[in-house]
């Protein structure tokens, strides 16, 4: 064993502050909608940890209970412990929530965590998260997000061919709230982007399995849309599986963003029920649990798209073989340029993680975050 082996396995937990932030959607009359559920902010549930005097930062998407289930549950479990090994930490955070529930509130608190753990380890070896990872790839294509159903139809074409402007060849609308209304919306957006960008449609699980039959048809014939993420819930996996055998061939159905463990992915991919599997890194058990998500990936033959979170997963899916692509969700977007300096931008349809800055090359903008705080303390 070498010095700097010995160092390094002694270099543990100081300690853990976690943080939660409410910010405001701008969205009509300070709302945003898709097909199910109606929303007037983003809540981000930020984690620190802190080692030899160096700070890892995650975080995740959810309620503000998140961060009350890393206080009560999680930090006991790695206060005092080596960082040398994430995935050691993320298994014992694992065990620890049994009883109190690992999928949900506690999966997502959990990656929050393993996020900030992966954050910190590359800071201590002064390396980009990204060279701490078995990377496959050093960017990872993006497609436009948002297109919610209450957006006007200006605000919706103009979103959208904002995204294709910018070189993004891929963009995401909502639909299925009210069905009959989405024949214009699909026109409108199909006329303002052109015939060339590839059209991508998402029901948030609001249909029934022949209604979704039906539109799929229509999405594909109509509109050429080549993407339909959850035409029905994704807990119906035997409608997933319908509509993938029976829906038009060049009509892929994806699924995957409410997948919380390894056993959910491999439901997803038993039969299969999708085309292309979606993960996302705040939800599925942070780094340690893409990186598993994306070994049932490869095996299965199928690719793996990344869900929003886009600072940690231009990082993240450079490690997943079987990428696919990101889904640039525009509150997401939009939050984490608020709160963070060192986000990406978009170039040439891609995010490529900042090999200049280490970890996942984020700080926080405590001044600017402050306003917007509802969980924990500034940090003095």
């Amino acid at each position: 064993m070498t010095a700097d082996t010995t160092a390094w396995e002694a270099c543990t937990v100081d300690a853990v502050d976690v943080h939660a932030f409410r910010v405001p959607t701008d969205g009509p009359d300070g709302k945003e909608e898709d097909s199910t559920l109606e929303w007037d902010s983003t809540t981000l549930v930020l984690v620190r940890v802190h080692a030899a005097g160096r700070t890892g930062i995650g975080y995740t998407y959810g309620d503000v209970s998140a961060a009350q289930f890393v206080q009560s549950k999680l930090v006991p479990v790695i206060e005092g412990m080596s960082i040398a090994s994430p995935a050691v930490l993320w298994q014992r955070m694992g065990a620890r929530i049994r009883n109190a529930g690992r999928p949900g509130v506690g999966a997502m608190a959990l990656s929050a965590v393993d996020v900030a753990l992966w954050d910190l380890k590359a800071r201590l070896l002064d390396l980009p998260l990204i060279r701490l990872l078995p990377a496959f790839h050093d960017q990872v294509p993006v497609y436009g997000s948002g297109g919610f159903t209450n957006y006007p139809l200006r605000r919706l074409t103009d979103q959208l061919t904002g995204w294709v402007e910018q070189g993004i060849p891929r963009v995401k609308l909502k639909t299925s709230r009210d069905p009959e209304r989405d024949a214009d919306r699909l026109s409108a957006v199909r006329k303002a982007i052109g015939d060339e960008p590839e059209l991508f449609t998402d029901a948030n699980g609001a249909l029934r399995r022949k209604e979704a039959l039906y539109w799929a048809y229509r999405f594909h014939d109509e509109w050429d849309v080549r993407w339909f993420e959850e035409p029905v819930t994704s807990a119906d996996l035997e409608g997933l599986r319908m509509l993938r055998a029976r829906g038009p061939a060049r009509l892929e159905i994806a699924a995957g963003e409410y997948a919380f463990t390894a056993q959910d992915f491999a439901n997803l991919t038993e039969g299969p029920a999708v085309d292309c599997l979606q993960a996302d890194v705040t939800r599925c058990g942070g780094i340690t649990g893409v990186l598993e998500v994306a070994g049932l990936s490869a095996a299965r033959h199928l690719d793996l798209s990344a869900h929003c979170a886009p600072a940690v997963s231009a990082h993240a899916f450079c490690a997943v073989r079987r990428l696919r692509h990101l889904e640039y969700f525009h509150d997401h977007v939009r939050v984490e340029q608020l709160l963070f300096d060192g986000t990406l931008s978009s170039e040439n349809g891609a995010l490529s993680p900042d090999t200049g800055r280490p970890g996942l090359g984020l700080d926080v903008k405590w001044s600017e975050a402050e306003p917007y705080r509802v969980h924990g303390r500034r940090p003095s």
